[in-house]
């Protein structure tokens, strides 16, 4: 039985499905009007995670993560820019698209727009009036009621009376309480609109989501994912739109994950201290990322460093390790050995399942990985033959597919390959001189090309890595 931790319950709770063996998944996307960092890349990253592991388990998962392509923010940097706001969020989400591909996200079952459900939004809107938890005060805002939903503030554990402290009411708004927030804005000069029984207007951020999720997923689904910072108020606002508008409790499981932080403090466009998706899978593996993530909790901040990420580099390569073939002079385990080989993979499997089982658990996921690959290497060491590698290598790889992990070993390109058996070939002859100074400068050299090489006393292996 898989348990996740739900932020709404605030512990954790068995996973049980609206529909046997089908997950319906929604997880906030990203705001199209700027390059994303690695910030965004730990949200995509752990939700993928999680989808992977639930399809795994034999769940058909429908994963829906949106595209917010209007808002205040891509109005301001299209005006800075002088480009139409529409060209700069598609060339926004064609990049941000190519990050998800180069950290190997799976593509979502869709990519809805908030441009292309603005149907959906002013019906949903419409039926919050009529049901009266909005009004629309007369020039072209529509606000929701907080006071008239008695379970607001349940995902974030806040009271309207707390909230309304800080709270206060800006000229212009004719809001009727400091906390009621916007479902629909009236036009600016200049700005993007629509036609609505309000006038020219555009959405606000929040029913767009619960618009979106009713489009592609219905009134009900069972897990609603993203970042802890958009609890409030993104999440919670969402929750009181939808489930006033349907009468319906919206999501089972509200998981969230914790923020990437960079010296200490959250990695964000406000604060200026971000690195790209682009500029760190120029520098490291992509898969770097992934490891890093993967080493902790999702629930928990992240450590985002250059020692961390060097440590998850070194993470990759010993996974790497566990698929190197045998020794072309390997002589075989014996059986009883090799049967322990086996076990250990069966073992490994097990000891995985029950770590991701439990909220998630990928570091203790990684732990049994580390132990397979030690037990792979232990038994290549000793002679173990290709044969008596498969099982277990073949659950490693099967394992860390789940993680999303392409662990298969680094190759060059045939020429590459040639040149370095070559390479090693002066080398074993080099070494039969007793020319050791020379012999070191070619390991060290290849090295630096990213080739390790391998003495032993059955002669010299190389490898990629």
């Amino acid at each position: 039985m898989i348990r996740i931790y739900n932020t709404l319950t605030r512990k954790k709770e068995n996973f049980e499905t609206i529909e046997p063996n089908a997950v319906r998944m929604y997880v906030c996307g990203v705001t199209v009007y700027s390059d994303a960092h690695v910030g965004h890349a730990m949200s995509a990253l752990v939700f993928d995670i999680v989808r992977r592991y639930l399809m795994y388990r034999g769940y058909d998962v429908k994963f829906v993560m949106n595209f917010t392509d209007v808002d205040d923010k891509i109005i301001a940097r299209a005006n800075q820019s002088g480009e139409d706001p529409f060209k700069l969020a598609q060339r926004y989400i064609d990049s941000y698209s190519k990050n998800l591909e180069d950290l190997n996200v799976l593509p979502a079952t869709s990519n809805p727009r908030a441009t292309q459900t603005m149907d959906k939004i002013i019906h949903m809107v419409e039926g919050l009036i009529e049901k009266g938890y909005a009004y629309a005060p007369g020039n072209g805002d529509v606000y929701f009621r907080v006071t008239k939903d008695k379970d607001y503030g349940k995902l974030s554990a806040r009271k309207i009376e707390d909230m309304q402290a800080g709270a206060r009411i800006e000229v212009g708004e004719q809001k009727e309480h400091p906390m009621d927030f916007a479902l629909w804005k009236a036009a600016k000069t200049g700005e993007p609109s629509w036609l609505s029984p309000w006038g020219q207007g555009r959405p606000g951020w929040h029913i767009e989501c619960s618009a979106m999720n009713l489009a592609e997923l219905g009134e009900q689904i069972d897990i609603h994912g993203g970042g802890n910072d958009l609890i409030f108020p993104h999440h919670e606002n969402e929750i009181a739109q939808s489930e006033s508008f349907t009468g319906k409790p919206f999501s089972r499981y509200w998981m969230h994950n914790g923020m990437l932080q960079l010296g200490g403090e959250k990695m964000s466009k406000s604060l200026g201290n971000l690195i790209t998706i682009d500029e760190f899978v120029v520098r490291h593996d992509a898969d770097a990322m992934r490891m890093l993530v993967l080493s902790g909790s999702y629930r928990a901040p992240l450590a985002f460093t250059e020692e961390a990420i060097a440590s998850a580099e070194k993470g990759l390569d010993r996974l790497r390790s566990g698929l190197r073939p045998a020794s072309a002079s390997a002589k075989g385990l014996p059986a009883g050995t090799a049967s322990e080989l086996t076990a250990q993979a069966v073992s490994s499997q097990e000891a995985f399942e029950s770590a991701m089982d439990d909220d998630f658990n990928t570091a203790g996921a990684l732990a049994a990985l580390y132990e397979l690959v030690k037990a792979v290497n232990t038994a290549r060491d000793a002679g173990a033959t290709a044969e008596q590698l498969v099982p277990a290598q073949t659950a490693l790889r099967t394992l860390a597919g789940v993680l999303g992990l392409r662990v298969q070993e680094k190759k060059g390109s045939g020429d590459a390959d040639k040149f370095i058996d070559l390479l090693v070939a002066v080398r074993s002859d080099v070494r039969k001189q007793k020319l050791w100074a020379l012999s070191d400068q070619i390991r060290d050299r290849l090295k630096e090309l990213g080739v390790t090489i391998e003495d032993s006393r059955d002669g010299t292996v190389w490898r990629w890595g």
